[in-house]
């Protein structure tokens, strides 16, 4: 007779238990607050006895002493656009002239020297003597003095009426002299601005200017032809004249930029949406605008139409819209016409039809009514 031994791990325990033996437990997934560990090979496993593969553990970020499940971070927000930088010490401002009569006593006074030495040196006419009532002098000859007098006095002269100028309203001067900046007249009427100066002169009046058709969008992404109309002027002379090449080229292609950015709708929209659009259009551009002098009251779309390679297909999908609600109104006066017809001849007795008969018959009149209508349209 054989005897089985009970194996030791089936045993119970005789007798109240003394001491607690410890129980292994599985290692945690979390270890710490600092990083947090996780054996993926644990992860997909059925039996916990099994022999796990040594993989190392993924071990993810967080902050510390929180308590926390690690979270992904969210990307911050992006940079704002960097703006335009013009160099700050190019800032209008006004530059030194003096009133007009400075310049023509000094031209006169040049010109009064010439003469002067022309009678002095003998070389007058005498009929501009009898007529300047000048007293006779014999003349003491052209001579390095007198053409050192006639140097100076001419110098004056041209230097006199040479620096006469005439400011008008709305319009101002950019002076520069050996390609720095002197400053910028803004005055009006008969003054004497030094010749030796470059003068460049600006449109500072309030402008409107009306856009060649540029390309835009709308919410939908449609390509889109947009003519803007764009209120503005020229607020920094120096700026805008010294700051870019050119303030008009620049000052178009802020708006296309801006076109660039900002939805456009069609002028069958709603109010509000195009008055958005304006709005976002005219900050962009002044925003754009501003660093180099220039003033933008208003950027306003007067004329949005589709793109011609757009307007192509919305004129053939609005005609084959068209053409397919005229032949489903065709159809469907089809359709009542056979029906009526049926109808009638049934419910006057004039005819008894079956189901093929029936079928038949409709299928006639369709094809009659439908020929019918084709040399209608026709």
């Amino acid at each position: 007779m054989s005897t089985t031994t009970p194996s030791p791990s089936t045993e119970e325990p005789e007798g109240p238990a003394t001491e607690t033996t410890p129980v292994a437990r599985p290692a945690r997934l979390i270890q710490n607050e600092a990083t947090t560990e996780i054996p993926v090979h644990l992860l997909f496993r059925d039996d916990p006895e099994t022999g796990a593969v040594p993989l190392s553990p993924a071990v993810v970020g967080r902050r510390q002493g929180t308590g926390e499940q690690p979270r992904f971070r969210r990307p911050g927000r992006p940079a704002p656009r960097p703006a335009p930088q013009v160099d700050p010490e190019l800032v209008e401002r006004p530059a030194r002239v003096l009133p007009g009569s400075a310049g023509v006593l000094a031209g006169t006074c040049g010109v009064a020297g010439c003469v002067a030495t022309s009678w002095w040196a003998g070389a007058l006419p005498t009929l501009a003597v009898e007529a300047l009532r000048l007293p006779e002098y014999a003349g003491a000859g052209l001579g390095p003095v007198q053409w050192a007098a006639y140097a100076g006095a001419g110098a004056l002269g041209l230097f006199g009426f040479g620096g006469l100028a005439r400011g008008r309203t709305g319009r101002a001067w950019v002076l520069g002299l050996f390609g720095r900046y002197r400053g910028t007249v803004r005055r009006t009427g008969l003054m004497w601005v030094n010749p030796l100066l470059l003068r460049r002169r600006v449109d500072v009046r309030l402008r409107h200017w009306r856009s060649e058709p540029m390309p835009a969008a709308d919410g939908n992404g449609v390509a889109l032809r947009v003519v803007v109309l764009v209120v503005w002027r020229v607020r920094d002379t120096a700026r805008a004249t010294l700051g870019v090449e050119d303030h008009e080229s620049y000052l178009r292609e802020c708006v296309e930029a801006a076109l660039a950015r900002v939805p456009v709708e069609l002028p069958g929209s709603a109010r509000a949406s195009v008055d958005a659009a304006t709005e976002a259009l005219t900050r962009l551009v002044a925003t754009d605008a501003a660093p180099v002098g220039l003033e933008v009251f208003s950027v306003q779309p007067v004329r949005v139409e589709y793109a011609p390679e757009v307007a192509a297909a919305m004129h053939r999908r609005r005609i084959a819209a068209l053409d397919a609600q005229h032949r489903a109104s065709v159809l469907t006066s089809v359709v009542d016409s056979v029906e009526d017809t049926v109808t009638r001849l049934t419910m006057r007795g004039l005819v008894e039809l079956d189901d093929y008969e029936r079928k038949a018959l409709v299928k006639d009149l369709t094809v009659a009514f439908c020929a019918g209508r084709g040399e209608q349209g026709a």
